[in-house]
């Protein structure tokens, strides 16, 4: 009995708060959205593909520690793509004012586990800039290989490309608005339930009732308007003070 209380005062506390809780969730939501459609710079993504290979002659094949030898090089080559030696001259080759390091924060090199496919993902503020960035690397790693390592066992799968219809990865306005609704709950939630902690007014007899549990004997309502009395007069029957020497008979 004592939880179903219990629970009845929680809803009773979220339903006498309501509206609070409705205010602060749609003001969130509005910050949100607007925040992310006209404040946030919008971040395209591009990748491309490169191949990590020994090259084979007449006499040598592919097997099992080949192929293990050239997914131990991704690791090392992942480095080697963000290093100053490559990124230095990404940024010459496209005439960027930026630095090696600021470039390398673009940019991440991802791949598979046992596998020789490396990937190179690319964020900017330009879907343009992004593909030419992410090729740009891809062929200047391809072609700094040989001379960082004396290997030529590099070849570029698949080059970016800018799509008629690119769209941002970031931000995403409407996982920004359902998150912004969420915390608005929560936020609103909380502060009904402080509120309510916070105030220690007897307002109705059965608060009287629950927290001094003393009976209520009687109530006293509050009257907002009463009515004013009227004097009604007979124009027939006018009262008139007696003049001096004058009797109520004559």
């Amino acid at each position: 009995m004592e939880e179903t209380i219990s629970l009845r005062e929680l809803f009773a506390v979220l339903r006498k708060r309501l509206w609070l809780i409705v205010l602060i969730t749609i003001i969130a939501a509005t910050v949100s959205g607007v925040v992310s459609f006209f404040v946030l710079t919008p971040v395209y993504e591009s990748k491309t593909q490169i191949l990590v290979n020994q090259a084979k002659n007449d006499q040598q094949l592919y097997n099992t520690q080949t192929v293990q030898t050239n997914v131990q090089l991704i690791n090392t080559y992942n480095d080697i793509i963000t290093s100053p030696a490559i990124l230095d001259k990404v940024v010459k080759e496209l005439k960027m004012d930026k630095s090696a390091q600021s470039l390398s924060g673009q940019i991440q090199v991802t791949s598979a586990q046992d596998s020789q496919v490396a990937q190179i993902v690319v964020q900017d503020t330009s879907a343009k800039r992004a593909a030419q960035i992410a090729n740009t690397t891809a062929s200047v790693f391809q072609k700094q290989v040989p001379k960082l390592m004396n290997v030529d066992n590099v070849k570029v799968l698949s080059k970016a490309t800018l799509g008629e219809s690119a769209s941002p990865i970031k931000p995403q306005p409407l996982l920004n608005i359902a998150i912004a609704i969420v915390v608005g709950l929560m936020v609103g939630i909380g502060l009904s339930f402080l509120l309510e902690y916070l105030d220690n007014t007897l307002k109705t007899e059965q608060d009287i009732e629950n927290i001094l549990e003393l009976p209520v004997i009687g109530v006293v309502t509050n009257i907002k308007e009463v009515p004013k009395p009227t004097n009604v007069s007979r124009p027939d029957v006018a009262a008139r003070v007696p003049q001096r020497g004058e009797t109520y008979g004559s």
